[in-house]
């Protein structure tokens, strides 16, 4: 991997000092911003992490040399998860940056794609800026004050997160294999060049990594100031919360369901869940009251075509989306309860505006919709819907077509931030883990703030067993956290496959979707697993072809 971090800390240091002056990465000696100088003081070092903040929205290219400009980092690694999962579904064909690739399942089992390069590079990219804060602050040089514990705080939380991404997509689900035996991925400790890691750890041995670097960071920040609040750029810090967060993350991928719990709870509890008009807004700020972490984008990163929103909502003014309106599973929506405020995010009777949809069933000719009589009301409805949600002339409709995910100016192409965790989440895990538990009471509990808040007419005594409150808590991680990043994991936790037909069919087609159409459960299916890049393979000396995923 040293062939692709080997700038470090010119690369984290230059973004802070230059705005991404492209001039300037291009031009500037890599040895002109030593080790030794940027972490000479607390303040360098929390200038390396605003860095770390700034790389996960900001174009690859601008983090990894040899990298490429369609890979904005969390702008596309977020809701890959449930382009993959089957959960964003292509209406028609477009393949701007690959995404239809990915949903077609090629792009992650390919070791020479961008996405499985670019993403192993990214996530250890983090650690080794991680890594030269932790290794500096353990050799005991430095006054140790409660700035410089947050600092090194976020350090470890930004690592355990890295870890736990690598080795959820470069190796077997810990519950459904064989974690002490399973390779995961390698660790690395170096904070300095060539960043040559160790050969692949087991499973299990990197989430005990994991493990101790929540514990170090909880420790950290208990002694640490506290995180600002009033500003959308706050969030992108991490904290205690995003540190338990994590930790419940981990601890339910792992079946350590009392700790998910217990996590999960402490995570929220600061961050109450947001009303019908905050969950109708946008999703399109860090600021929305139960965000707990995420990234505040600002625009002289430019990744307006390479943005979240480019590539998920349908109200962004980009190729990807106009003749390619993003749609939910309509298995789906179909079960939301008509009292349930979250529906209306859902257009379900949008008219299919598109004559190139790949199922042919676009345009007037073919409407079989019984709401609409005459070709007058067809066209009717489709203006009424642009001009309510902002469309521009340009953009197509479609039924099933969302609008849970939109800019703050609809109809524009600003990227807007990017949520990475949010307090509905954690009452999620904590339900699926007490059900896991077989606490049955417990589970409801921790479901009843979430779904009468969402649902006026919302009951949760009628999940009386494990088997429907499981079934129950899938319905809701897949609505309230939809086109959020979550599905594929999901999937791979609860062994689960996709099949786009089942049950009266998604709405995707075979024609778009092709191996992604259906793909076995990931116990049975290595396809679930993400190539090792060739590159590392070729480049990392404790790591040959026996190595490489199956």
């Amino acid at each position: 991997m040293s062939r692709n971090i080997k700038y470090l800390f010119l690369i984290v240091f230059a973004l802070m000092i230059t705005s991404c002056e492209d001039d300037f990465l291009e031009t500037k000696p890599t040895d002109a911003i030593s080790a030794a100088d940027a972490l000479a003081t607390p303040a360098n070092m929390a200038l390396i992490l605003n860095g770390m903040h700034r790389t996960m929205y900001s174009q690859s290219q601008t983090v990894l040399p040899g990298a490429n400009t369609a890979r904005a980092n969390e702008h596309y690694w977020v809701p890959l998860g449930d382009n993959l999962g089957g959960g964003l579904i292509h209406s028609a064909n477009a393949n701007n940056l690959g995404w239809r690739d990915e949903a077609r399942w090629i792009s992650h089992t390919q070791e020479t794609s961008l996405t499985t390069e670019i993403l192993w590079y990214h996530r250890y990219n983090i650690i080794a800026n991680a890594n030269a804060i932790i290794n500096k602050f353990d050799e005991g040089t430095l006054t140790v004050t409660a700035s410089l514990r947050e600092i090194v705080g976020q350090a470890y939380a930004y690592r355990a997160y890295a870890y736990l991404s690598l080795v959820q997509h470069y190796a077997k689900g810990y519950l459904i294999g064989n974690p002490s035996s399973d390779p995961g991925v390698p660790l690395l400790s170096s904070s300095d060049a060539p960043f040559t890691s160790a050969a692949r750890s087991t499973v299990q041995e990197v989430y005990d990594q994991i493990a101790s670097d929540l514990d170090a960071a909880i420790n950290n920040f208990g002694d640490a100031t506290p995180r600002p609040t009033g500003s959308a750029f706050h969030k992108a810090n991490l904290n205690i919360d995003v540190a338990y967060g994590l930790r419940a993350r981990m601890a339910l991928a792992t079946g350590d369901w009392a700790t998910a719990a217990s996590a999960a709870a402490r995570a929220r509890k600061d961050f109450p869940i947001m009303g019908e008009d905050d969950w109708k807004a946008g999703f399109n700020t860090t600021l929305l009251p139960e965000v707990i972490w995420g990234s505040n984008v600002i625009g002289t990163e430019t990744t307006f075509f390479r943005s979240y929103f480019y590539l998920a909502s349908n109200t962004f003014n980009g190729s990807q989306i106009r003749n390619n309106p993003k749609i939910a599973d309509r298995r789906l929506i179909d079960r939301i309860p008509d009292t349930d405020y979250r529906k209306d995010m859902f257009l379900i009777d949008a008219p299919n505006s598109s004559t190139s949809a790949a199922n042919g069933t676009g345009g007037w000719a073919n409407n079989t919709n019984p709401l609409y009589t005459t070709e007058e009301e067809f066209d009717a409805e489709i203006a009424r819907i642009k001009a309510q949600w902002g469309l521009a002339s340009g953009h197509r409709t479609h039924p099933y077509m969302h609008m849970k995910l939109r800019q703050k100016v609809p109809g524009g192409i600003e990227p807007d931030d990017i949520i990475y965790m949010r307090a509905s989440e954690m009452y999620l895990i904590e339900a699926e883990a007490k059900a896991m538990m077989s606490d049955i009471s417990g589970a409801q509990e921790a479901l009843r703030p979430l779904g009468e808040e969402r649902d006026s007419g919302y009951d949760v005594t009628v999940y009386d067993t494990g088997e429907k409150l499981m079934e129950h808590i899938k319905f809701q991680r897949g609505l309230e956290l939809w086109g959020e990043g979550f599905l594929f994991q999901d999937k791979i936790r609860w062994d689960e496959g996709i099949d786009h037909a089942a049950n009266g069919g998604s709405g995707a087609t075979q024609t778009i979707y092709q191996d992604g159409f259906f793909q076995e459960r990931p116990s049975i299916n290595t396809d679930w697993v993400f190539k090792i890049p060739q590159a590392e393979i070729d480049a990392n000396p404790n790591l040959g072809p026996e190595d490489q995923n199956p």
